[in-house]
């Protein structure tokens, strides 16, 4: 199980290096806010371990989700993750493989995040169970769940271990790796573990509980001693 830590600048990213994976985000626009690109590029410069950068909490744009994902890409993100706010699985696959398309082509190498919303129901929009089928298909790389209201409740508010742990297999049954976020607490850590998925990823844990507050190094080595 890799952590993945969201900081939201290079200062914030300096103190995240002992997670996994670095994920460049910018939390003031949303729950997969996305960040400028220079910021991008320069916490890849500094960062030994893999970059991630979140393009958006997005409606039905594809041409402004395949863009956004290029951008990333061009600025050196490892990871690209774009987060589907909207519902309807025939716009929902035209989105995903424009997202791929616009990555893969020029960087194969790159992974892409299809990320959904533990809170769907409230949201309005896609299951991340039925974006996991399409990612699959459109040949993505991780299926995310994520929440997409920041207002302290978590994933497990609204999806049960039983529903994760579904989740999961699904997607290592159609080849993808899985990802698992939204308001997770020390706490979760232990029945993180039981569920097994590849990634997990925070923010608010490491700020002291405050997503709006700076990651602290030494929450961050914590928790990587603690969920390694």
């Amino acid at each position: 199980m890799q952590l993945l830590v969201s900081p939201r600048d290079i200062d914030e990213a300096r103190r995240s290096l002992a997670a996994d994976i670095i994920d460049v985000k910018n939390p003031s626009e949303g729950s997969l806010g996305a960040n400028f690109p220079w910021v991008i590029r320069e916490i890849k410069k500094i960062s030994p371990k893999p970059v991630s950068a979140a393009i958006g909490d997005f409606d039905f744009r594809p041409g402004g989700a395949a863009l956004a994902a290029y951008g990333a890409a061009c600025a050196g993100a490892d990871y690209i993750k774009v987060g589907l706010m909207f519902d309807g699985i025939k716009q929902a696959d035209e989105l995903i493989r424009a997202v791929i398309r616009a990555v893969k082509e020029e960087f194969p190498e790159k992974k892409v995040v299809i990320a959904g919303y533990s809170d769907y129901s409230r949201l309005g929009c896609i299951s991340p169970f039925e974006l996991a089928t399409l990612a699959a298909a459109a040949g993505a790389d991780v299926a995310m769940v994520d929440t997409g209201i920041k207002d302290g409740r978590s994933t497990f508010d609204f999806l049960s271990e039983k529903d994760l742990a579904r989740f999961c297999s699904m997607n290592r049954e159609n080849g993808l790796e899985t990802a698992i976020a939204g308001s997770l607490s020390l706490d979760d850590v232990p029945l993180l573990r039981r569920i097994a998925p590849d990634i997990i990823g925070v923010r608010g844990m490491v700020c002291g509980g405050d997503r709006n507050q700076g990651v602290r190094q030494e929450l961050v080595e914590n928790l990587a001693r603690m969920v390694h």
